[in-house]
């Protein structure tokens, strides 16, 4: 695995991020728009968004005094690349494996 998506999957594996990251596929939001809803303040959604930053998943804009979120969506498909050729390594191995018990 490339070193640099470790981050992202290691931001990904939180269920509150996944929720973040949802809720920003529909457009920039600022941090009260995310926070709407979820039984977290606005400084712990900062908090998430911040590893999401490192992450290289989100990346933060201002509009006036008003912070705007973004979703990177080059870091979920570089992610997706990822997860696609490990699959297909585990399918060619689970058809050999296969083919071996067949013989």
């Amino acid at each position: 695995m490339s070193p640099d998506l470790a981050p992202v999957f290691a931001a990904l594996g939180d269920p509150t991020r996944l929720a973040l990251i949802a809720r920003l596929g529909g457009g920039a939001l600022s941090i009260t728009e995310l926070a709407e809803g979820l039984p977290l303040t606005r400084q712990a959604v900062a908090k998430h968004l911040s590893v999401m930053r490192g992450a290289g998943l989100v990346e933060q804009s201002r509009a006036g005094r008003e912070a705007r979120v973004s979703l990177r969506p080059e870091a979920l498909l570089a992610a997706r690349d990822h997860l696609t050729r490990a699959a297909a390594q585990w399918d060619g191995t689970l058809a050999r494996l296969k083919r071996l018990a067949e013989d």
